[in-house]
């Protein structure tokens, strides 16, 4: 049985995809993370599997077992009281019947979204446009018998690795792929990559859908997005990645007998983190 409070969660996630303001997803891996975001006034909150995946001593690809992913978006969806929306990289099912039931176990978790990607697990490699849209359709159909306007996200992966393609073959593969994905039922296109202004550009004025950003260190700036009407920018395992290299600097300023200042400062105290934790027993 599906809560009220997660089918609201899940209307009112779609919505924000129609909002004059940019959805900003700063993705986590963990429930505190998820608690600070919620904290701070985020009205929702996405995973991303490569910093789950990292944060277990696992590569991503669909490495851990879904079980163990799942478990963890439970967490993170049970700790806050708004939207989350999960990546859940291809869908850890190799047909749709598999498919169908890793998208019945991922509704239960209480998430209200998903990313799903069109990768087949080696970069470079997509999934043929028809399967891929069989497979989007699933999902839609699964959520609908459960009485859930599941938000889909379909990644197409087609400015990853290395093509000869020219960027407006590329361009033309994602403008291509995002209309398909969207008649079968997909709310929104997230065309991975780096991309370039141009590249943005054109891809808003030919995708009348919803698009997500992938935002880096290398993105088109945010407020520009903002601008040229981007509805979402996620920002995948950045976040994570930055968090990672300041731990690592930290024990080399340890280990060279340097000074604390390396996490005395600018740090939380006991009681910054004690806000965002549960009190009770698990």
């Amino acid at each position: 049985m599906i809560k009220e409070s997660q089918k609201k969660n899940a209307e009112l996630f779609l919505s924000l995809h129609k909002s004059d303001k940019m959805l900003l997803l700063p993705n986590i891996w963990d429930p505190i993370g998820a608690r600070i975001l919620e904290d701070k006034g985020f009205p929702s909150v996405a995973t991303a599997s490569a910093a789950i995946s990292a944060s277990l001593g696992y590569k991503d690809g669909e490495k851990i077992k879904f079980t163990t992913h799942l478990e963890i978006i439970k967490r993170i969806a049970s700790s806050i009281g708004i939207p989350v929306t999960a990546d859940i990289e291809s869908g850890y099912a190799s047909d749709l019947s598999e498919l169908k039931e890793n998208i019945n176990l991922l509704i239960d978790t209480g998430a209200v979204g998903i990313n799903i990607e069109d990768s087949v697990g080696k970069e470079g490699l997509l999934r043929n446009v028809g399967e891929q849209a069989d497979r989007i359709s699933t999902v839609r159909e699964t959520a609908e018998s459960r009485g859930i306007q599941l938000v889909i996200n379909a990644r197409t992966d087609c400015f990853l690795g290395k093509s000869e393609k020219s960027n407006s073959e590329l361009i033309e593969e994602a403008v291509k792929r995002a209309k398909e994905y969207i008649k079968a039922g997909a709310d929104c296109v997230y065309p991975v990559g780096v991309l370039d202004l141009e590249t943005v550009l054109t891809l808003r004025k030919e995708i009348k859908s919803p698009i997500n950003i992938l935002g880096s260190a290398k993105s088109v700036p945010l407020k520009t997005l903002q601008e040229i009407g981007i509805n979402r920018v996620s920002f995948g395992p950045f976040i994570f990645r930055s968090m990672l290299k300041k731990f690592s600097d930290i024990v080399d300023e340890i280990a060279a007998l340097g000074s604390y200042d390396s996490f005395g400062k600018n740090s939380f105290t006991f009681d910054d983190v004690q806000k965002f934790l549960k009190q009770e027993n698990e």
